[in-house]
């Protein structure tokens, strides 16, 4: 199953690791990237989105062979 917050983000399966970074970081409001105590809990939304996306292209992959 997908996270449903990298689904709000709307990317294509084919979109690259630094657009997914950039899109999750657009995602957050402005207030939430400003706290420095959030650092932590914004670097792990940003892990857990790009491991979403690195799920979905493998999913998407046609089975070779």
């Amino acid at each position: 199953m997908i996270d449903p917050e990298y689904l709000r983000l709307g990317l294509s399966p084919t979109a690259s690791p630094f657009t997914v970074l950039r899109a999750a970081v657009r995602a957050l409001h402005s207030d939430t990237r400003a706290v420095r105590g959030f650092r932590t809990a914004r670097k792990r939304f940003y892990r857990q989105m790009l491991c979403a996306h690195a799920a979905r292209q493998v999913s998407d992959d046609p089975p070779s062979g």
